[in-house]
């Protein structure tokens, strides 16, 4: 933890003769004021060339009278009245600035006949960006998989740059693509984890700066990349472990409030994903998602962020680290600055400033805007005027003013007299004061009458001119007169002692003892001198009470307190003051409540081994009630909250003072707290213990998920689920995987050092296709070997099928869907296309399993298809059939039957329709399809050809059935005429005589089935 570096400067300022300001503008006491900065100037970048601009640097002060403006470049003073340089109020405004001969600091002094002050400092630079050079960089050539870097080379500007990248025309900008591109913002180059085919182009150099009134961009000549293949014939066969090629530095300086970042880029294939960790303590949450990414950046600094950073690159190849340190220091800040005093003429000034900052920084003094050049000065009406205090470091000055003022006058009473009227309790003491303005310090003394009152046992005056009467009597009233006297004046003030009744408490409160939450009232009662006001406060230890606290009631004429529903932190010592304008009386009680413990103190883990940690801890307050046991809490990274932990013994009795925790899990970090209770309650947990982690232990269960097959040829791919952190047990971890040919006694055993692997290729050229392998997997650590899982059966990769399937046939079912069959086939793969498009637009089928036939839906009407069938398997796809050709039936009509209508008979609702005609480009009629539907239940009638009615039943209830009618044939289901009937419905005259008929309510659906 970085702490802030202090440092003091004391003014002292003494007078040893008396000297008179003479002639000039004087500063009027009480009327005039100093100046005080309410703006000041800020640093300006400029663009350089920008001839017809301006700038305003802004300087205005609050002052009485109105302060008058001068301004210094350089420690120079600025010509205002020069053609480029105009004064507007305070403000400077500099007309066409030129890089030569206006740069510099600037400040701005304010004022006026009580001073001059000095404003912080202003720079005004000038900010450009030239063009690259006209020489482009030589083409750089990398092969596939591997990393490379394209260098900026930014030419001269000012300030810094933001950089970007494009590819071959702008604006196409760079973008990270899962981590495989970074831009440098600190040298602007472009790196690349892992180069693939299509990144081969022309890349530029994007730079940007940004000035207070413009911003400028320009662009590099092109940088040719070229990526060749690998080699080896393999696409993405050249695997490699990260290698971190960006790094941030060793020592990196931030400053406090700001914010900061760490750059970190590696190459690697697979892509490396990056983490960052703070070594010596817990990353900052403030870095958020940037802890996954090329750039931590951490805002709003503060010294608790000081520390060792790590950057660590990995892959299924390996991992790469880098760590460097962060500085953090500060600008200089105010901790006691001075203030505007007055002060008599020959005495003694001292005026402290405290700043801090770091590095530490310097102070100086300023007096009206000059060099204070010693720290002694004599003290005289001439030293009246502006002072300022200077704290400056490397990264900023800062100023304090005060206004000093010398006083010199004869002694007068008119802002203090004496008071008038002072009262007085009988038997108790008063003071009457004397403080006229005067310089320099008067004689001061006092008479009563014509008396002149010098110290005695009841009388004292003190050298400030203070008088003192004890054990008054109501002799001792009258008229006192304060005499005041220097060699410019004299000057008196007289008041008048009156005397009253002492106050006194008649009823004093009592002690209490309550249990928490319970209410009490003490009592509190006092005589007092009937001409005067009587008030009643109370005290809790000494201070003060709130009577507006809901904890407490009471009034300010009634002395009573009534605490409400008493809390632990209300016992203690409550003491009444009844209080008249002259004199108070006391009374005191002591209050305890009984509650819950306290919390325990000074907790500490130690033993700590790999499922186990001994607690110690010291016993709280019982809070007047014996503490009847202890639970122990804990948490881990794991844990979503505190939780009870399991102890040795499991019922830690009262009077423990330790305890072990059992049942951890070994390479886990805890915190711990403990918990006392008695017959009250529980109290509040201890302070958490430090973080401890447990030992380390090999690991006790085996990886899960343990599977695998696929792949290439030659090859047995193995995949697991990568254990989670709680159950690695340490350190060093990694699997080891035993596998053997089914039926075979040899085991070939492998290690995978990365935890978070989750696959593993075996390649051997005599890999037989599609062979059975007997596979286990274990976990290890840098403490032992874990027990090996059950073993699963995981199968070498297939070979591409190389005999096309037999007996294959298409049939037509309807106008919309047909059947192919062939002989049995694990897996296969059906192609179909129309008979004027191309095979290549095949739409594609698949099975699996040994099925023999499979339905092809969503085709055309009366078209014409060809279709061939494929086995696959992983490896890829065999040959094709001979192509089989079908055409689809003709559709079916796409009317539903009309003029349906129907008759209720009963418990019975007989339904005709029209026979729907099919055209001449449509599929015959062959009958019909009747679907019934009631309360989610739904039966289903075919009829022939012949029939177009249909008499079904009725819901016994007053509910209503929906009926769907279609026609159907070789092509399929025709469109639906969908009918509502229900039993209540209005029942007209049908044209049968004496027949009980209504139309149907209908609504027709274009649907086929």
């Amino acid at each position: 933890m970085a702490h802030w570096s202090v440092r003091m400067i004391l003014l002292s300022l003494s007078s040893l003769a008396l000297s008179y300001a003479v002639g000039g503008d004087v500063c009027i006491t009480g009327h005039d004021s100093g100046p005080v900065f309410e703006v000041q100037p800020s640093s300006v970048v400029y663009p350089e060339g920008l001839s017809k601009g301006t700038v305003t640097l802004n300087c205005q002060a609050r002052a009485s009278p109105a302060a008058t403006y001068r301004w210094h470049v350089n420690g120079t003073n600025v010509p205002v009245g020069d053609l480029r340089y105009t004064l507007v109020a305070g403000n400077l405004v500099i007309s066409g600035p030129q890089y030569g001969s206006d740069g510099g600091s600037y400040q701005c002094l304010a004022m006026n006949r009580c001073g001059t002050i000095l404003s912080r400092v202003a720079n005004l630079k000038f900010g450009y960006l030239h063009d690259f050079s006209g020489e482009g960089q030589s083409p750089q050539t990398v092969y596939e998989g591997a990393g490379a870097f394209l260098a900026c080379q930014a030419p001269a500007h000012y300030p810094a740059l933001s950089y970007r990248w494009f590819v071959n025309d702008f604006p196409s900008f760079v973008k990270p693509d899962g981590g495989r591109w970074f831009v440098s913002q600190v040298t602007g180059n472009l790196y690349l984890a892992k180069a693939e085919p299509n990144d081969t182009a022309s890349y530029f150099c994007f730079t940007t700066i940004d000035m207070d009134i413009s911003t400028k961009s320009t662009f590099s000549k092109a940088n040719q990349l070229t990526v060749q293949p690998d080699g080896t014939g393999v696409s993405n066969t050249r695997k490699s472990a990260p290698a971190i090629k960006v790094r941030f530095p060793a020592e990196t300086y931030a400053l406090a409030g700001h914010t900061t970042q760490l750059e970190c880029f590696a190459y690697g294939n697979p892509v490396p994903k990056l983490r960052w960790r703070k070594v010596d303590g817990l990353l900052p949450s403030k870095a958020g998602a940037s802890a996954e990414g090329p750039i931590l950046t951490l805002p709003e600094m503060t010294f608790h962020d000081e520390g060792v950073y790590e950057c660590e690159a990995y892959n299924s190849e390996g991992r790469d680290k880098h760590q460097g340190r962060i500085n953090v220091q500060g600008r200089p800040e105010w901790l006691q600055v001075m203030s505007d005093s007055e002060v008599e003429i020959s005495s003694e000034l001292h005026w402290t400033c405290v700043a801090a900052g770091k590095p530490r920084p310097s102070i100086r003094w300023l007096r009206n805007g000059q060099p204070l050049s010693t720290q002694v000065i004599n003290l005289a009406l001439e030293d009246s005027g502006m002072y300022q205090c200077v704290a400056e470091n490397k990264h900023d000055t800062i100023y304090s003013n005060a206004e000093l003022r010398v006083q010199v006058q004869a002694p007068d009473f008119r802002s203090n007299p004496v008071r008038r009227l002072v009262p007085a309790a009988r038997g108790g003491q008063v003071m009457l004061e004397c403080r006229p303005r005067a310089a320099p310090k008067p004689t001061l003394f006092w008479s009563r009458g014509t008396e002149l009152l010098t110290n005695s046992s009841r009388v004292t005056v003190t050298p400030d001119g203070i008088l003192w009467i004890h054990n008054i009597s109501r002799a001792d009233e009258g008229k006192y007169t304060c005499f005041a006297e220097n060699y410019l004046g004299k000057a008196n003030s007289t008041g008048h002692l009156s005397v009253r009744d002492a106050t006194k408490i008649t009823l004093a409160p009592s002690n209490a003892d309550i249990n928490q939450e319970e209410n009490v009232t003490l009592q509190c009662h006092a005589s007092h001198d009937p001409t005067m006001d009587l008030t009643f406060t109370w005290a809790h230890n000494g201070a003060l009470l709130d009577l507006e606290d809901p904890h407490y009631d009471s009034t300010e004429t009634i002395g009573d307190l009534l605490i409400v529903s008493g809390q632990l932190s209300q016992a203690g010592t409550y003491s009444c003051t009844a209080q008249t304008v002259v004199d108070s009386a006391s009374a005191s009680a002591k209050l305890v409540v009984r509650g819950p413990p306290g919390p325990p103190g000074g907790l500490v883990v130690k033993n700590v081994a790999e499922t186990s940690a001994e607690l110690r801890w010291s016993r709280g307050y019982d809070n007047h009630s014996p503490i009847g046991k202890y639970v122990i809490m804990g948490c881990s990274p794991l844990s979503s909250g505190w939780r009870t932990m399991r102890t040795e013994p499991s019922n830690i009795e009262g009077n423990a003072e330790s305890a072990r925790v059992v049942g951890l899990l070994p390479w886990m970090d805890y915190e711990f707290q403990v918990i006392a209770s008695n017959i009250l309650g529980s109290g509040e947990p201890s302070m958490s213990s430090h973080t401890v982690r447990t030992q380390q232990a090999a690991p006790t269960v085996a990886p899960s998920g343990l599977g695998g097959g696929g792949g290439d040829r030659n090859e047995l791919i193995i995949t697991w689920t990568p254990m989670a952190r709680e159950y690695q047990n340490g350190d060093g971890f990694g699997y080891i995987l035993a596998f053997r040919k089914r039926n075979t006694p040899t085991w070939v055993v492998e290690r995978v050092s990365n935890v978070e692997s989750s696959r593993y290729v075996y390649s051997n050229q005599s890999l037989s296709p599609y062979c059975p392998f007997e596979v286990k997997i274990k976990a290890y650590n840098r403490k032992g070997e874990g027990p090996f899982s059950q073993i699963a059966l995981v199968h070498s990769a297939e070979e591409e099928p190389t005999v096309a399937p037999l007996r294959i046939n298409a049939t037509a079912l309807t106008a919309f869907e047909m059947q192919v069959s062939w002989d049995p086939v694990q897996h296969l793969s059906i192609r179909y296309w129309r008979q004027h498009e191309r095979e290549a637009a095949a739409d594609r089928v698949r099975t699996a399993g040994l099925e023999t036939t499979a339905r092809v839906a969503g085709l055309r009407p009366s078209t014409r298809y060809h279709v061939t069938v494929l086995a696959y398997n992983s490896a890829g796809t065999g040959p094709a059939s001979p192509k089989s050709t079908v055409t689809t039936r003709r559709p079916p009509p796409n009317r539903p039957p009309g003029n349906v209508f129907w008759k209720t008979d009963g418990s019975w609702v007989t339904v005709r329709w029209d026979h729907v005609k099919a055209l001449g480009n449509e599929s015959a009629v062959l009958g019909y399809k009747v679907l019934y539907k009631h309360e989610g239940q739904s039966a289903l009638k075919v009829l022939d050809k012949g029939k177009t009615s249909v008499t079904l039943p009725l819901p016994k209830d007053n509910g209503y059935v929906v009926l769907e009618i279609r026609s159907w044939g070789e092509g399929g289901d025709g469109a639906a005429h969908e009918t509502i009937v229900s039993r209540l419905s209005y029942i007209p005259t049908w044209d049968l005589p004496s027949s009980n008929t209504t139309p149907a309510v209908t609504r027709t659906h274009y649907r086929r089935k």
